[in-house]
């Protein structure tokens, strides 16, 4: 499987999320997706937060590497401009993809322990260096 690159936007004690239903199973994922040829692993959170979002982002730093099928790249970002919600990716305009819903939520830092989140790793480090 190939390298993947996500997200991690944190607001007012808040982070986005993608809310996954699929087979009557509900988890979170941050926003992100596979990394194309040539592409860095910035440019493709970049691309994916647009995708998936609807927003232009800022990307800071890695957060963490995560080891599951290639490598993951998980990147504080602010947003530049835009609104969480008006992605246009294949994730909601190819009906024929049947892959389950994609919806994008914000949800307190707070409540992560609580909830399926995947990978619970980067949770965990978002609650590490926040003040919730």
């Amino acid at each position: 499987m190939r390298d993947r690159a996500s997200a991690v936007i944190l607001q007012d004690n808040k982070v986005v999320l993608i809310k996954r239903t699929i087979n009557n199973s509900v988890y979170y994922v941050f926003p992100g997706g596979g990394i194309d040829k040539g592409e860095s692993p910035e440019e493709a959170t970049k691309r994916e937060a647009f995708e998936e979002l609807g927003v232009i982002i800022n990307v800071k730093k890695c957060l963490e590497k995560v080891e599951y099928k290639g490598t993951q790249y998980f990147y504080l970002a602010d947003i530049l401009e835009g609104v969480i919600g008006t992605g246009q990716g294949d994730e909601y305009t190819d009906l024929n993809r049947n892959r389950g819903k994609y919806e994008p939520v914000w949800l307190e830092i707070s409540k992560l322990s609580f909830i399926d989140i995947r990978p619970i790793k980067v949770a965990e480090s978002i609650q590490s260096i926040t003040k919730f």
